[in-house]
């Protein structure tokens, strides 16, 4: 074997097994999906079994948004205090207990307490897999590697449909019907205990992260990683990680704070976060029922709904994987907004013709059809941008000695923004629902000045580079 051939093949081997240490870390995307997703299997059943109204059984499953804003709150300094790879075994601890409590709860207060634990598990997860996956990847490949959060996300959105279906229909076709001794609705809860326990498993067998373990004075540790993950001399390599940390001291975050009360990037990073909420990204399927109806589908065929919006943001986040690392952040996220600004107007704009009550929309057909195919559309959009590019872009575009504390930050902005969204769309559909829609799109407008304006291209940087 000649030396060109010993080095493609040592280098193939490097990437594959940063691949592969990158998609164990990515089973916390996973699990955020699929945690995130399954309980919309049973909220009937479980208004329905606690015998309570649609507003208490609304905030029980909201509550796990509020968990994961506080989830992704500590999560960054817990990180730099115990490594990223004791964070992964403490999320999914919390994953396995919320799923068995959720599984088994004695009133409708229990099961809020047990989603809220799991909402902790899942903003922790959101943290912690974009910084670990930003921290182990090489320059070159990292966008695609960091696009593995996301595509995880939407398979376990998808995978926890059909788990549901699979279990209603084993339970006699209704999440209220008895499986063995539970309910349906209660082995869609703890069957999320299973990919938790992997999880669990897998984040034990992956090394830490070396830039982790130089700011923890664990050099030889992390030379020998580094010389697994990324080519180049280890030892030079941690050299400038020491230098980009500046010096022994580890990171606070009081190190975040600036002129403005935070730095600059760390703003540019909360506003990133936000925005990918504020274009309605969570309730844009909301009246995704009545849109079938109104182009002749059965409203009871509720896999075939879910899934197609599934199958979209699969498809989108594919899209997305295949170009993070061609044409840059930036510009996909650019070709994103102005794609979701343009079918958010449409989908507005087709509501117009709607007769809207509560939570039914009677649209004509030619204007059901157009409502669909637009809002089917902003979902490609956005998986094909902002729902990848968010993710890796806050696990890359902080200087390292404020990585975690900064990731942190931004990701608990995501989930209290998702949270303003959600309590907030009910109120503004019986405002006026065309409008609302126009909102998100002014949103997505608002996202395309501001991307172009403040935010640093991060493609072929090494992560050392960020921040200057």
């Amino acid at each position: 074997m000649s030396a060109m051939q010993s080095r493609a093949s040592g280098a193939a081997e490097q990437l594959g097994h940063v691949v592969m240490i990158a998609g164990a870390a990515a089973l916390g995307g996973f699990l955020f999906g699929y945690d995130t997703s399954v309980i919309n299997g049973g909220v009937d059943a479980i208004q329905k079994h606690f015998n309570v109204g649609s507003a208490l059984t609304g905030l029980t499953v909201s509550s796990a948004l509020l968990g994961s804003a506080v989830g992704a709150g500590v999560a960054g300094g817990l990180a730099d205090r115990i490594g990223r790879i004791r964070v992964m075994q403490l999320a999914a601890i919390l994953f396995i207990v919320s799923a068995v409590g959720s599984a088994v709860p004695f009133a409708i207060w229990d099961l809020a307490i047990w989603r809220v634990v799991g909402g902790v598990a899942i903003g922790i997860a959101s943290v912690i897999a974009p910084a670990y996956i930003a921290e182990v990847a090489p320059a070159a490949y990292r966008g695609r590697l960091g696009s593995l959060q996301q595509l995880a996300i939407v398979l376990g959105i998808a995978i926890s449909q059909l788990v549901n279906y699979a279990l209603a229909q084993a339970a006699g076709g209704s999440a209220s019907g008895m499986l063995g001794p539970l309910q349906a609705w209660q082995w869609m809860l703890g069957a999320a205990a299973v990919p938790a326990v992997i999880y669990l498993v897998v984040a034990s067998t992956i090394p830490e992260s070396p830039r982790y373990l130089v700011a923890a004075g664990k050099l030889d540790k992390a030379r020998e990683v580094l010389a697994r993950v990324e080519s180049g001399d280890p030892a030079e390599k941690v050299a400038q990680i020491k230098a980009a940390l500046g010096g022994e001291r580890k990171p606070r975050l009081s190190d975040l704070r600036g002129r403005l009360g935070l730095l600059p990037i760390v703003w540019v990073g909360m506003a990133i976060a936000a925005l990918q909420q504020f274009v309605g990204i969570n309730v844009i399927f909301y009246y995704s029922s009545s849109l079938w109806h109104s182009v002749g589908i059965d409203e009871s065929s509720s896999l075939l709904l879910s899934l197609f919006t599934s199958i979209v943001n699969i498809v989108g986040t594919f899209v997305a994987i295949a170009l993070v690392d061609k044409i840059g952040r930036k510009p996909l996220l650019v070709i994103g907004s102005v794609g979701m600004a343009a079918s958010l107007a449409v989908t507005g704009w087709a509501f117009s013709f709607a007769e809207v009550v509560g939570e039914d929309a009677k649209l004509p057909f030619q204007w059901g059809v157009v409502a669909l195919i637009s809002a089917s559309a902003f979902v490609l959009f956005f998986a094909a941008s902002w729902g990848v590019v968010m993710w890796v872009l806050l696990g890359e575009m902080f200087p390292v000695r404020i990585r975690a504390a900064a990731l942190a930050m931004g990701t608990a902005t995501n989930w209290i923004a998702n949270w303003l969204v959600t309590v907030s769309f009910p109120s503004m559909r019986d405002w006026n629902l065309p409008v609302t829609y126009f909102i998100y799109a002014a949103f997505a407008l608002v996202s395309v000045v501001f991307v172009v304006k403040y935010l640093k291209e991060t493609k072929g940087r090494s992560l050392e580079e960020m921040g200057s």
